[in-house]
């Protein structure tokens, strides 16, 4: 687990200083604007998208979650719950700490998202999560978007790979998972919430979390034993 975190670690820190040295994020982005009609790709008003990919799911993920508490509190003992109690544990504390975690993280870098951008129609200038705004900028208040908020409710389905005992269902679990999180985050792309930067590096920071979390739920479970 030590060696799984360090690797995923490696790769947040090296994704980051990727997306730093180029422009990538711009020119994927530019793909789903039309600066002619000054619209995205996808309009974040069609409710039907809205319901699948945004509120909907975030409905479905709350209730998913507060399922996961009921079933500990209330059915611990049952043999069912005894039996996936650890990997329920480990799904409930990410989906707690991996959207939490993220808020605050985006609390605190201060990144506008492609529509707040000058190119695409807003005001801000472009900038990075290293970079500083230019001198002649002003700012009234900081800024909301980095890392992708959205998204991270969920990756944090990853962490159903810890659920499952068989090797098989843990590789559809965490395909499943990362596909959702895709699907997620690739609406609020293509509606110019989020750069693809934004989406890699919270899905990098879900799987961080989720193995800390792992690894700390199957020590404290084995001191039990």
């Amino acid at each position: 687990m030590i060696k799984q975190i360090i690797i995923t670690s490696l790769a947040l820190v090296s994704i980051i200083l990727f997306f730093e040295f180029n422009n990538l994020d711009l020119l994927i982005q530019n793909y789903f604007y039309d600066a002619q009609l000054k619209q995205w790709l996808l309009n974040e008003d069609n409710v039907l998208f809205d319901l699948i990919f945004y509120s909907g799911f975030k409905k479905v993920l709350i209730a998913f979650a507060i399922s996961l508490l009921i079933a500990l509190v209330f059915f611990y003992k049952t043999r069912l719950i005894q039996n996936y109690r650890q990997g329920i544990l480990i799904v409930l504390l990410s989906l707690i700490v991996v959207p939490s975690t993220v808020s605050l993280l985006k609390a605190i870098t201060n990144v506008p998202c492609p529509n707040d951008l000058v190119l695409y129609g807003g005001t801000y200038p472009h900038v990075t999560l290293l970079e500083s705004y230019p001198s002649d900028f002003h700012q009234e208040k900081k800024i909301k978007c980095f890392p992708a908020g959205h998204a991270s409710g969920g990756f944090a389905l990853m962490a159903l790979f810890f659920l499952f005992k068989t090797k098989r269902n843990q590789r559809i679990a965490l395909v499943s998972a990362i596909t959702i999180g895709w699907s997620t985050g690739g609406y609020k792309i293509l509606v110019g919430d989020h750069f693809l930067s934004h989406t890699v590096v919270t899905m990098l920071i879900a799987w961080l979390l989720i193995l800390i979390i792992a690894m700390g739920v199957q020590k404290i479970s084995n001191k039990n034993l």
